[in-house]
């Protein structure tokens, strides 16, 4: 807890919303082709419903990997993202290279469980086949200001992940405040975090350019002190490609280029890819 203390952040509300009112005009520079599969290929494709059956997670899976021969002038999506349950079937399906396997995992989405069982359901869902680990900030602990347990808990679950990368979704929305996002950004990342995410999508507000915005300077401030790249991952209510370029725009401003692939920008989204895929083919498609 030590170096998120001593990262301060030398903005206030009025430098936000200017800063964010003048990426909105920037973003609207980069409607086209280039930037369009730019986002795709950072896709999180993502189905989270409490409705989710094996059979939609093999078809989901089915489709990622015969993408290339449907669409042979298209980027493929980054990384399926599904519940742990769903974790080993997906798996089997997936047959794509690079297209990583996404699980949220830690009681999400509220994350009011143990920790113990956090930790199993992380270290269940890495042994399945999860790439990648998606959990959200105790937000309890959070708000009670009891960062050392947050810290603590982050560190833990990191730890569970064994290979696997960890993105910690901070639930923005319910965060309330830009400096509550800012100190969430950095205690995520001091805990070990390999990305920070914007909202599960199942609380509103969700992603917001404004929380965004703040995450990205945390992340920019944190690689000053450390030298140590950190990803950020927008998600909840993105759909538009309009909206997908907003947020590109944010981390080109903030982050620089060198964020802009999959390895460190992602957006989390179920409509997003088939409303880009019909911008870049010009057919309405439906795809996934």
């Amino acid at each position: 807890m030590k170096l998120s203390a001593e990262i301060i952040a030398d903005f206030n509300d009025s430098d936000i919303e200017k800063a964010v009112s003048e990426i909105n005009l920037k973003s609207k520079e980069l409607s086209h082709r280039t930037w369009y599969e730019l986002a795709l290929s950072c896709i999180d494709l993502t189905t989270l419903n409490s409705t989710d059956t094996f059979e939609q997670g093999e078809k989901i899976a089915t489709k990622v990997s015969l993408f290339s021969e449907n669409y042979p002038d298209l980027p493929n999506v980054a990384a399926i993202c599904v519940y742990p349950a769903l974790v080993e079937s997906v798996k089997k399906s997936l047959i794509t290279p690079g297209v990583k396997l996404a699980s949220v995992s830690g009681g999400f989405p509220s994350s009011q469980t143990f920790l113990d069982v956090k930790v199993l359901e992380t270290m269940m869902a890495v042994a399945n086949g999860a790439d990648e680990i998606d959990i959200v900030l105790n937000l309890g602990a959070f708000l009670s200001q009891d960062y050392k347990s947050v810290l603590n808990e982050i560190s833990t679950l990191k730890g569970a992940c064994d290979q696997a990368h960890l993105k910690v979704i901070l639930e923005t929305g319910a965060l309330k405040s830009y400096s509550n996002i800012w100190q969430g950004s950095l205690l995520a990342m001091e805990g070990g975090a390999d990305f920070i995410k914007t909202s599960t999508g199942k609380l509103d507000p969700a992603a917001t350019p404004e929380a965004a915005w703040v995450m990205c300077c945390a992340i920019k401030a944190y690689f000053d002190k450390t030298n140590h790249k950190i990803g950020f991952k927008a998600a909840g209510g993105i759909a538009e490609p309009a909206d997908a370029l907003v947020y590109i725009a944010i981390v080109k401003e903030v982050l620089g280029d060198e964020w802009l692939n999959s390895k460190l920008f992602r957006i989390g989204a179920s409509r997003l890819a088939n409303n880009l895929i019909s911008v870049l083919t010009g057919n309405r498609e439906i795809y996934f």
